[in-house]
């Protein structure tokens, strides 16, 4: 495994990764629960949001920086960050593995990575967020394992 910056060409690649990565918890998960009102509101499109989402994530000069990860030449997996050097915190954006690559260290190592450039760039506190759901279990795992502690929150929804 390779990690490397962000090359303009990897765009395609992180979308369709990364709608395969959260299209199952979004149309299996999130839709069923919340309803089609609900959902139709918050991710009717939810593709297009991804599309938009990953054009802006790598903008060094604005603090914010994509790496992937490459298996022989196939990226696997990503992690995007941003860093508020003013308050000296950081933030994991989104964090994506090829369901092909998981459970191999892929995501501890791009998470990682993005914590070390983060204390690189003076930040003092970094937050990852995830789900509180089964889909998401692997990933709170994840962050626990590398130091974080959880804080609860809960989210609710109303058609109105």
């Amino acid at each position: 495994m390779r990690l490397r910056a962000f090359r303009q060409h990897d765009l395609a690649r992180l979308t369709e990764l990364t709608i395969a990565t959260f299209g199952p918890f979004l149309k299996d998960g999130f839709r069923p629960v919340v309803g089609e009102l609900v959902f139709a509101n918050q991710h009717g499109d939810w593709r297009g949001d991804y599309r938009t989402l990953l054009a802006d994530l790598h903008e060094p000069d604005q603090h914010k920086h994509v790496v992937v990860a490459e298996i022989d030449t196939t990226v696997a997996g990503y992690v995007a960050w941003s860093v508020d050097p003013d308050h000296r915190n950081g933030r994991v954006v989104i964090l994506a593995v090829d369901a092909g690559h998981r459970r191999h260290g892929l995501g501890a190592a791009l998470c990682g990575h993005a914590l070390d450039q983060m204390r690189a760039a003076g930040a003092e506190v970094a937050v990852i967020g995830t789900g509180g759901d089964e889909f998401h279990a692997p990933a709170r795992a994840l962050y626990e394992s590398l130091g974080c502690v959880g804080y609860p929150v809960a989210m609710y929804y109303l058609h109105l």
